[in-house]
């Protein structure tokens, strides 16, 4: 199993929950995707990221075929639109 995690900060903390929205709808969309949870942070701390971004997937093609997956790329211009600041851990489990 692979598990791939990306934390996420806004330049509005607004946007959070329609984020939020958007990555929790790939479920529906990508096959390939075993498992996610998104979490807004509620301690906003000058630490902390506003969202993270959890997801689960059988191996590390399946991980590739979700980067390049057209759904996700919709969702990835949309946060960039958003001038959305990334942090990525991949990892096997």
């Amino acid at each position: 199993m692979v598990r791939h995690i990306v934390f996420m900060k806004f330049p509005h903390f607004s946007v959070a929950q329609e984020a939020k929205e958007k990555l929790l709808s790939m479920k529906d969309h990508i096959q390939e995707l075993q498992d996610i949870e998104v979490g807004i942070d509620f301690g906003r701390s000058p630490r902390s990221y506003d969202l993270a971004l959890v997801t689960t997937f059988k191996t590390k093609e399946d991980l590739e075929k979700y980067r390049i997956h057209p759904y996700h790329q919709e969702i990835v211009a949309w946060l960039k639109s958003q001038d959305t600041e990334t942090k990525v851990v991949d990892y096997m489990v």
